[in-house]
């Protein structure tokens, strides 16, 4: 395979080759909104047979519109994993109905598992511990359950900027995945740095977390689009990478490309085999076109039928 793009980078002591940013980018996942699924022609034309699609559920988006998106997903040949935002579920009763709905429609299951953005709940949901706790994706046989990560903090979840509830929270996840019979990752807010993941991918090592973790990363896009989505996104240190850029007037104008950050997460999995970061997200910001084609450049492939990543 021709990798068109890459080339040989230097990070820190160690050159990043295409070769090594290859096997991050297998079975590469990417996420998609039902309206902007609905302007794709042809899934099976962009990604490759079996990749993984997560399926955003946005406050006012019917439930209708999701499931109908994860049939047509899943009949092209892709594991679909669809948002459950606890704040937009009412009860159980409700989250019930809608486990059976992806399941009965769409054959659905994989699930990430995630507060949701909404500051006011709709029920008495708010949290993916509540959704675990409830043991309805146990009960329906779910394979995989993915859980949100936040490298940079999250203020919702701990306000005064510490991670104590955050922590807490990775802990009774870590535990509820030695008793459920799916399979679990994390996965993170998009990034612009590596090095901000990586230590916190650590400190998960550290206090005894083991889950795989996935990288979000933002696909080619704007500038100013990035800038727009980080900022509404809550994304922490590493937009000062965005910001530097737009201060480099031969940069501002060109599309951003998420070459460094994945550079210095290939470079780290070089130097430790054993990193708990196993592979990476994308959120077409710019476009699941642009990101399926920039991932398909450089190398990645899913690992068609793997279980463990």
């Amino acid at each position: 395979m021709i990798l068109s793009r890459f080339k040989p980078k230097k990070v820190g002591e160690i050159t990043v080759s295409p070769q090594q940013l290859a096997p991050l980018l297998q079975g590469a996942s990417i996420e998609v909104l039902p309206r902007t699924a609905a302007k794709i022609e042809s899934f099976p034309a962009l990604l490759p047979k079996g990749t993984r699609v997560y399926i955003a559920h946005i406050d006012g988006t019917p439930l209708e519109e999701m499931v109908a998106t994860a049939k047509r997903i899943s009949a092209d040949g892709f594991s679909v994993m669809p948002h459950f935002p606890a704040r937009l579920i009412k009860d159980e009763a409700t989250l019930a109905e809608w486990i059976a709905r992806y399941q009965g429609e769409a054959g659905v299951e994989e699930a990430l598992l995630l507060a949701g953005g909404p500051a006011r709940q709709v029920g008495e949901l708010h949290s993916s511990i509540q959704l675990m706790e409830s043991g309805l994706f146990d009960k329906a046989g779910f394979k995989r359950l993915h859980v949100a990560g936040h490298p940079e903090g999250n203020k919702d979840i701990d306000p005064d900027g510490s991670t104590t509830n955050l922590s807490a929270a990775l802990q009774w996840k870590q535990e509820f995945s030695e008793r459920t019979d799916a399979e679990m990752a994390i996965v993170t807010q998009f990034v612009f740095d590596a090095d901000p993941v990586i230590a916190w991918a650590q400190s998960l090592k550290d206090m005894g977390v083991d889950i795989p973790v996935h990288v979000g990363v933002a696909g080619p896009a704007k500038l100013q689009t990035l800038i727009k989505f980080a900022m509404t996104c809550g994304v922490g240190a590493s937009i000062g990478v965005l910001k530097k850029r737009a201060m480099d007037v031969k940069r501002l104008l060109l599309p951003y490309e998420p070459t460094d950050v994945l550079s210095g997460l290939a470079a780290h999995k070089a130097a430790n085999p054993d990193s708990n970061i196993v592979q990476v997200h994308f959120f077409p910001l710019g476009g699941i076109k642009a990101s399926a084609g920039w991932v398909a450049e450089n190398g990645g492939a899913p690992v068609v039928g793997a279980s463990a990543s």
